[in-house]
């Protein structure tokens, strides 16, 4: 059969795989059981394109920038400038489009960087295959594989493109995706002689977007892509962007204030024009009024700093799969982890050795080296052991990493005594012993499983041996026992029934996996953040609670320890009752992890779960956050997981906690600073007729104070630093409105303190014959800029605060006031603002009102602070 072009170009395919056999395969693309070469592969990548699905709606820098003019308001004040360029009003119409031109020049521009920001997090997490390249195995992103290369499948693989399998030990495939059968598939290599078989019985192929749940095997990619089984049906599977919980309620809520504000500019427009004000005015005003008040950036907004702080997150060794993610980290009550790599280093080291009828710790044995049995029972460490040395790291078992690691602290070296024999260790009589050359002798060291090496020693006392196991045990220590016999000459193929007898016992060491030195910290911050950490392990139930007990998991009596058997064993209304004094499972299935999650969450809690297998994905996935590892999680794990922990490591889930925190607590402070400036220009211009005042301000001041005031300074508030008590706090109720707390009272009350007070300076300024219009404008702009100084933390005064702490923030205030300056002062802007210079006395009353309002919120933090007791 002659090699068809449409099958290397990877485009679709006239033939059945499934009934290809493997030759005719590796005749039909190109390639062979080795792979591809890399000039084959390189030239293949430029005909296929990368092996991944279109995106349905990619957004480009042209279309990020159009958006920018769809928005409702953005095309109201549109129609404000064809209005005013009808009626003659030039300068008008020059302002409102450059405003509307630097409104979606800053919208492209946060949208941009967010976009760039996503795609950044999305590359990061692209899955890896493992690929045969010129005869070697490379671990390559998939998105660069083609037709032809031999790609290695084992358990807990996601499959990268469409293969034919080319060898299946044992390979079985979950299937789900694509054919709704979640029972695991086995595969074969042989062919299948029989057209047109439904996807789910083409056993020896393997579809992308399906994951290996057991086994391993080989195959050949045959499509990638959109011509992969998967991309046929792309357009059924692509998934639209999912708005985070707190968009969804900003969104709501913005409409539902949107009415309310068009319904209040009304009423505005009305009672101006019966008040004898200029038809043209009122409605270029009421126009400004309703785009001023309506926070219709604010979901835009969130989903800014949103993405941006998923970008930032990964400086933390955190990959963020899922948006929401961000922002409900703040929210976690339980965290339920692995032991092994997450609390623990994954690393085992000798703390304790038994020598001589004496228990000592690691570090007193430099002063007992010298003695006999020590001596002996250090090289025994050294030389009855695999391990070995690559550059600077140990390779080998890690147990026998850990003894090696004791003789090296000694200097005793592994070849010191050359092994010239020995009896490989096997399962069944858990023993291992070699041979070495000694001052003309041999010696042989056996070491293994204290139980049954003492039954092979005669000079010991069995009882007593057992006894100190026993102890070395309950502390949570691995113990491994030693023993030696000297020979005249190398015994001929020695045998576990005749070498390993009559054994002089050396001693005991004990081992353990121990705790990451930064763990302890981080659990101790989970307590005073009120988050609740328990260990779930399939280690043994005296070592976990070992560990738990050092790194304070388990801290009290009423902390309890569980085996799975206690759990499987254990009424449902029983374990409600325990659930939350349980801070210890041991020897659990991943089956029993879901049993948990649901039942913590049974319980009102919101549980973060980490996992790394393929059978922790359904725990991962029902968890409020599912937490994988970066490290040793197998791609259906990742797959499954809302957050990817880059490092393994514990702390850094508190680390992304805080940072979580930190980043809703600022999120909050832009609701708050956007909706309080709205409010306070709301009540400003709406009040005003009702006292008998003029309109305080012209449209073009509205505009002006939404673009400088409202924008930049926002955003800004995103870069604040984390309050000093952010983990001495319970955790956020994930339902909790914006509103909480006190903010919406702050939003009502500062508001109309600063109406008050721009009011005020109005009534004051007209009757003194001063720039009211001026001074109104000024203090409305400036008192902006002291609230969001004043609110840069809850707690903390603004006084107490150091300005560079927020350079982002330091900076657009300042901006902020020489623009004002500017428009305040500069002839060419008194034109187009139709504002006048203020004399020093003018001044100096406009910047004194405005610190009313960063007194007022001082006020309230010392009034907040007291009834805390902060």
């Amino acid at each position: 059969m002659p090699p068809d072009s449409s099958v290397t170009s990877g485009k679709a395919q006239p033939m059945n795989w499934h009934r290809l056999g493997i030759d005719a395969v590796f005749e039909l693309l190109g390639s062979a059981s080795g792979g591809l070469s890399s000039m084959q592969a390189e030239e293949k990548l430029l005909e296929t394109g990368p092996n991944q699905l279109e995106e349905a709606r990619k957004k480009t820098a042209l279309s990020i920038l159009l958006s920018q003019f769809t928005d409702v308001m953005i095309l109201i004040l549109l129609a404000a400038a064809v209005i005013s360029a009808i009626i003659g009003e030039a300068t008008d119409t020059v302002v409102i489009i450059v405003i509307v031109v630097l409104n979606a020049v800053i919208g492209f521009f946060q949208e941009y960087r967010a976009e760039k920001a996503m795609q950044a997090l999305k590359q990061m997490s692209t899955t890896q295959a493992k690929t045969l390249r010129n005869g070697n195995i490379l671990s390559l992103p998939a998105t660069e594989l083609v037709p032809g290369d031999v790609v290695l499948l084992e358990a807990g693989n996601a499959v990268p493109a469409d293969i034919r399998i080319m060898e299946s030990i044992n390979l079985k495939v979950e299937e789900a995706a694509l054919t709704g059968e979640s029972q695991a598939v086995e595969k074969i290599a042989a062919p299948i002689d029989t057209d047109d078989l439904p996807l789910g019985d083409r056993l020896n192929m393997a579809f992308k977007g399906t994951f290996v749940t057991y086994g391993r095997g080989s195959g050949m990619v045959i499509a990638t892509g959109m011509q992969t089984e998967l991309g046929r049906i792309a357009k059924m599977l692509q998934e639209d962007e999912v708005q985070t919980p707190l968009q969804q309620r900003m969104a709501l809520f913005g409409k539902k204030l949107s009415v309310i504000v068009l319904f209040l500019c009304v009423l505005f427009f009305i009672a101006g024009w019966l008040r004898g004000e200029g038809l043209v005015k009122m409605v270029m005003t009421s126009i400004s009024l309703a785009v001023a008040a309506i926070p219709e950036a604010l979901p835009a907004v969130i989903t800014i700093s949103l993405a941006l702080a998923a970008k930032r997150l990964i400086r933390f060794h955190t990959l963020i799969r899922k948006l929401p993610t961000v922002e409900t980290l703040g929210s976690v009550t339980y965290i339920c982890t692995d032991k092994t790599g997450t609390l623990t280093k994954n690393k085992m080291h000798t703390e304790q050795v038994y020598v001589n009828g004496r228990l000592h710790d690691r570090n007193e044995l430099a002063e007992l080296k010298h003695e006999k049995n020590m001596s002996l029972l250090l090289h025994a460490f050294a030389l009855n052991n695999d391990a070995r040395k690559d550059g600077d790291a140990m390779i080998g078992d890690s147990t026998e990493i850990a003894l090696m690691e004791v003789s090296n602290e000694h200097y005793i070296h592994p070849t010191v005594w050359p092994r010239v024999a020995e009896i490989a260790f096997d399962s069944e009589r858990k023993l291992m012993t070699t041979f070495h050359e000694h001052s003309g002798r041999i010696i042989s060291f056996t070491k293994g499983a204290p139980d049954i090496l003492i039954t092979r020693c005669g000079n010991v006392e069995a009882d007593k041996i057992q006894q100190m196991v026993d102890e070395m045990a309950t502390r949570g220590l691995r113990v491994l026992g030693f023993a030696y016999r000297y020979w005249e000459q190398l015994p001929a193929n020695p045998t576990s029934d005749v070498e390993e007898q009559e054994l002089h016992f050396l001693g005991l060491a004990g081992m353990i996996d121990p705790p990451r030195e930064e763990v302890y910290e981080a659990v101790a911050q989970c307590k005073t953040a009120g988050i609740v950490p328990v260990m779930i392990t399939g280690d043994h139930p005296l070592t976990a609670q070992t560990i738990a007990r050092r790194i304070g998991i388990v801290a009290t009596e009423q902390d309890l320890v569980v085996t799975g058997t206690e759990l499987a064993a254990m009424e449902h209304a029983d374990f409600f009752t325990k659930v939350e004094q349980i801070k210890v499972y041991a020897r659990v299935s991943p089956e029993q992890k879901l049993q948990i999650v649901k039942m913590l969450q049974e319980k009102g809690h919101y549980v973060a779960m980490t996992g790394d297998g393929v059978n922790d994905a359904p725990s991962l996935k029902r968890a409020n956050i599912g937490i994988a590892m970066g490290i040793t999680g197998t791609d259906v794990s990742k797959e499954a997981a809302h957050m990817i922990l880059l490092d393994d490591n514990f702390s850094t889930i508190v680390k992304a906690i805080k940072e979580g925190r930190r980043i809703y607590d600022n999120i909050l402070k832009f609701i708050k600073y956007l909706m309080t400036t709205n409010s306070g220009e709301l009540w400003t211009l709406l009040m005003g007729p009702i006292l008998g005042l003029p309109i305080a301000l012209l449209p073009i001041h509205i505009l002006w104070i939404n673009l400088v005031s409202d924008g930049l300074p926002a955003i800004a508030l995103s870069f604040e630093k984390a309050e000093k008590n952010i983990m001495h706090r319970p955790p956020r109720p994930p339902k909790q409105n914006v509103f909480a707390n006190g903010q919406g009272l702050h939003m009502i009350w500062v508001g109309m303190l600063m109406a008050a007070v721009a009011l005020g300076i109005q009534a004051w300024a007209i009757a003194e014959g001063l720039h009211w219009q001026t001074m109104v404008f000024n203090v409305l702009c400036l008192s902006q800029m002291a609230h969001v100084l004043a609110i840069r933390s809850q707690h903390q005064s603004a006084f107490r605060m150091s300005l560079l702490s927020n350079k982002p923030l330091l900076g657009s205030v300042l901006l902020t006031l020489l623009l004002q300056l500017a428009v305040t002062y500069t002839p060419f802007m008194h034109a187009v603002f139709q504002t006048e210079s203020l004399n020093l006395r003018e001044f100096v009353i406009v910047g004194l009102a405005s610190m009313i309002v960063l007194m007022g919120v001082e006020m309230e933090k010392v009034f907040v602070r007291r009834k805390h007791h902060i």
